[in-house]
């Protein structure tokens, strides 16, 4: 008779430790397959820089290299839409960004043929040619922008230079 009166007591000291000692999983600690390959970051990469058009001297574009990069730093190819922007660069300021000077067309490659357009896979990054005519030599901040189908926004910055 000890027993059974004792044994209702002993499961239920069981059945609470067992509970407390075990959180409930919290919602967003552990990140999706898809958010682990998703983009997290843009990199320019240095190839980037003015070129002469075929062989005319007057026709300039700028020659933009950009990799996106997943949360482990790896370069992904990803859908997004591209903006490109390029802004005159101030010296000795706290914001080297100056006025702005050219925008382009945003450039929508969520399409996988118009993603396979720009993409090089050798190099594991987008290429862009933007028609560009600098004045002289002059210093500019290109900034490049991915706006990301789920609706995050990430940005790079790169300095170029330009001499004639």
């Amino acid at each position: 008779m000890k027993l059974t009166a004792i044994l209702p007591f002993i499961f239920s000291f069981i059945l609470l430790l067992v509970q407390a000692g075990c959180e409930p999983p919290q919602a967003g600690t552990e990140p999706t397959q898809k958010a682990i390959y998703a983009p997290a970051k843009v990199h320019i990469l240095p190839l980037t820089d003015f070129a002469n058009v075929g062989n005319a001297e007057k026709q300039t574009e700028v020659e933009l290299y950009v990799s996106l990069l997943d949360s482990f730093g790896s370069q992904i190819k990803a859908p997004g839409v591209f903006r490109f922007e390029l802004y005159e660069y101030v010296q000795r300021s706290a914001d080297p960004m100056g006025k702005r000077v050219a925008i382009w067309p945003d450039i929508d490659l969520t399409n996988p043929v118009e993603n396979n357009k720009f993409w090089r896979d050798f190099l594991r990054a987008y290429e862009f040619n933007l028609p560009f005519e600098p004045a002289g030599d002059k210093t500019y901040i290109l900034q490049t922008t991915c706006l990301c189908p789920d609706g995050r926004r990430l940005s790079a910055e790169f300095t170029l230079k330009h001499t004639k």
